[in-house]
């Protein structure tokens, strides 16, 4: 269940209607890296309002833009395929930013009436999207999509997609495109190699122990996955493998783990001996 909001928030990101304008707005744009074949610029749209003195909502929202992608499947597989994004420059990007900002206000507006009266004590909700270059490697971007918020309840929720796209093909990394490991090995691996990186969860020696907090019998080898000279990277959100305190959960799995089943072409391009 945690995997689908993940996923729908996500995919709110590309996906709003046109609505009031709200009260106060923050815009800012920069161009985060710039070169002769490659560029890549940023948006991001800041705002607030007060429904009472109980409630106050803020949303935040940054994404990426990219002057110098030209193709069209690969600019669409970059923002999720969604039809509605049809205009890719920084002002096309800035309007779908707007009609995000409002649709989430005016939702929440709706949704109140009939309950924010009876709030107890003083709130403060938000919604916070964003969108993050990682690296760009060998002609192969990643890119980092992440979403948080807070509408409630005992805690914040939280969620991150990783995305590697091919700038010389125009099109999204797959698994296999990099090994031809078969699923199960794969997830053994990923068995093995949990306790090796980030989380929250540790012993009394603060030694990682993410293992003990798993809520599955298997560790799926999900699309989520990222890479660089070293290893190829897993990334689990909060509830998709462990409890919400363990954090989100990152599984490296090194090229040597996967001698043998690389392919010749990723195996080049990524000069792996």
């Amino acid at each position: 269940m945690k995997n689908t909001i993940a996923v729908l928030a996500l995919s709110a990101f590309f996906t709003f209607s046109a609505c009031k304008k709200s009260e106060t707005t923050n815009i800012t744009t920069n161009v985060e890296t710039q070169t002769d074949q490659f560029s890549v610029d940023s948006i991001k749209v800041n705002d607030s309002i007060k429904l009472n003195d109980s409630l106050k909502i803020k949303y935040s929202s940054k994404m990426l833009v990219f002057p110098t992608i030209k193709d069209k499947k690969l600019l669409d597989s970059i923002y999720f395929g969604d039809k509605n994004v049809q205009d890719f420059s920084k002002n096309g990007l800035l309007s779908l930013l707007e009609k995000n900002k409002n649709e989430y206000f005016n939702n929440i507006k709706k949704d109140s009436k009939d309950w924010i009266s009876d709030m107890k004590f003083a709130q403060e909700w938000y919604s916070d999207l964003g969108m993050e270059m990682k690296s760009n490697m060998n002609d192969y971007l990643h890119v980092q999509y992440s979403w948080g918020s807070y509408e409630g309840g005992a805690h914040d929720n939280y969620g991150y997609s990783e995305r590697v796209f091919d700038l010389k093909n125009n099109k999204k990394v797959e698994l296999t495109d990099i090994t031809s490991m078969p699923k199960n090995k794969l997830e053994a691996l990923l068995m093995k190699n949990v306790n090796k990186m980030n989380g929250g969860a540790s012993d009394d020696k603060g030694e990682i122990n993410n293992s003990e907090m798993l809520l599955v019998e298997t560790i799926p080898a999900t699309q989520n996955f990222y890479f660089d000279d070293k290893n190829l990277y897993f990334h689990y959100s909060p509830y998709e493998i462990t409890a919400f305190a363990a954090g989100d959960i990152t599984i490296p799995v090194s090229w040597q783990d996967l001698d043998g089943t690389l392919t010749p072409q990723f195996k080049e391009r990524m000069k792996i001996k």
